[in-house]
C-alpha cells in the first residue's frame, strides 16, 4: 500500500482559482469556499467530498480504501 497523500490542490470550477490545501484524515469535506470568488463548492454526483471532485488527489479515506469511503456507502 502506498503512502497517503495529504496535500491536494483544489481548483474552483467557477473561476479556475487553485489553492493547495491539507486534507483532513478522519472525515470527508463536503463544502469548500473559494477564496477568490466565494463560490461554495460541493461534491459532484458520485464523489464523497470536494477533494475527490475538484482536487488533484482524492481524500485520504478514498486513498486508503481503494475507492470506498464511509460517506459513499
Amino acid at each position: 500500500m502506498s503512502a497517503v497523500e495529504l496535500q491536494s490542490t483544489i481548483t474552483c470550477p467557477r473561476c479556475a482559482h487553485a489553492k493547495a490545501e491539507t486534507m483532513p484524515t478522519d472525515a470527508c469535506q463536503w463544502f469548500y469556499e473559494c477564496e477568490n470568488c466565494n463560490a461554495v463548492l460541493r461534491p459532484t454526483a458520485g464523489d464523497c467530498c470536494v477533494f475527490c471532485s475538484y482536487g488533484t488527489n482524492k481524500c485520504p479515506p478514498m486513498q486508503q480504501l481503494s475507492g470506498s469511503c464511509c460517506a459513499c456507502e
